[in-house]
C-alpha cells in the first residue's frame, strides 16, 4: 500500500467516525429510562383521556416512539405548566416535551428542538356578537398565564386597538387552558386566546361550542427543551426526529390528532423569531 491510499484510508476512517450515529447519554442508556414530565391540561398534545384516565396525546405519541427508537423505558411524570422549566432544569426531568413554545427568553438556560408550528388564536362562544378580531377592542380576553400569550395579547392591542383610538384590550389570567375555557364558557371573560393547536381539538369536543375569530397573532414553534449542557441528548433525539419525518411515521401521528398542517419539514433548532 502506497503512503498515499494509506493516508486517503485513514482519512475515510476519520470521516466515517466523525458522522457516527449520536448516542444517548451514558447515565441514560445504564439505566435505561427516560425522565419526562408533562402539563396534561393542553390536549390534543397531552391529556388524560377521560374514558381510561390513561395519559395521551400528539407528544405523548411522539416521545413513545422516540423511546422506542432509542431503545429506552419513558418514566412520565405531571406537574403545572409553570413548573416544566424548573423541572428540567433541575434534572427532575430529561427533556420536555409538552406544548411549550420555543421563545428567546427561554434559551439562556435551554435549547428547542422546533418540531411543530403553532400560534397564539382569539375564540369566542359559538353565540358571541364579535365578527372580527377588532370587535374584542376593550373587552375581557382571558389566557394562561404562564405562557408568551399575555404579552401576545398585549402587543396586537396596542398595535390594533389602541393605535386606532380603541380601548384596549383587558387581560384575564388563567391557570392553565381547562380554567380559561371554563372562564369563557361561564361568562367571566368574552374570548379566549389559545394555542391554535388546541383549538381544533376543543371545537371537536364540544361541537358548536366556539368560534374563531381572525387569524393567528403572531406564527411560532413549539420545541423539545434540553438543558444546554446536554448536546449529546439533543443531537440523539434530533437525530431520531429526523429520521421519524423521513419515513412519515412522525406525520402520521400529526395526522391522527388533526394537526398535519402544523408539520414541519425538518428538527430545528431555536429556529423561532427573536
Amino acid at each position: 500500500m502506497t503512503r498515499l491510499s494509506l493516508l486517503l484510508g485513514l482519512a475515510v476512517l476519520v470521516a466515517a467516525t466523525s458522522v457516527q450515529a449520536a448516542e444517548l447519554p451514558a447515565e441514560i442508556k445504564q439505566a435505561g429510562t427516560l425522565k419526562l414530565t408533562v402539563n396534561s391540561t393542553y390536549a390534543p398534545m397531552e391529556y388524560r383521556d377521560p374514558a381510561t384516565n390513561e395519559l395521551v396525546g400528539l407528544d405523548i405519541d411522539l416521545a413513545n416512539e422516540l423511546a422506542k427508537r432509542l431503545g429506552v423505558k419513558i418514566v412520565w411524570s405531571e406537574t403545572p405548566f409553570a413548573e416544566l422549566i424548573p423541572s428540567l432544569q433541575t434534572k427532575r426531568a430529561d427533556f420536555i416535551i409538552s406544548g411549550i413554545q420555543d421563545r428567546s427568553s427561554r434559551r439562556e438556560t435551554a435549547d428547542f428542538i422546533d418540531y411543530l408550528t403553532t400560534g397564539p388564536q382569539f375564540f369566542v362562544m359559538a353565540e358571541n356578537a364579535a365578527k372580527i378580531a377588532t370587535d374584542l377592542c376593550g373587552k375581557k380576553v382571558g389566557t394562561t398565564r404562564s405562557t408568551a400569550f399575555p404579552l401576545e395579547i398585549e402587543k396586537w392591542s396596542k398595535q390594533n386597538c389602541e393605535a386606532t383610538g380603541k380601548p384596549a384590550i383587558q387581560y384575564v389570567p388563567g391557570e392553565n387552558s381547562i380554567d380559561v375555557r371554563n372562564q369563557l364558557k361561564q361568562g367571566r371573560i368574552d374570548a379566549a386566546v389559545q394555542g391554535s393547536e388546541t383549538l381544533p381539538y376543543a371545537q371537536q369536543q364540544e361541537a358548536g361550542k366556539y368560534r374563531v375569530i381572525g387569524e393567528q397573532l403572531s406564527t411560532g414553534y413549539q420545541g423539545i427543551m434540553f438543558r444546554k449542557d446536554d448536546a449529546a441528548l439533543r443531537e440523539v433525539v434530533t437525530e431520531h426526529l429526523a429520521a421519524m419525518i423521513a419515513d412519515g411515521s412522525y406525520k402520521r401521528i400529526l395526522d391522527k390528532f388533526g394537526l398535519g398542517a402544523n408539520a414541519v419539514e425538518k428538527p430545528m433548532m431555536n429556529a423561532a423569531p427573536q
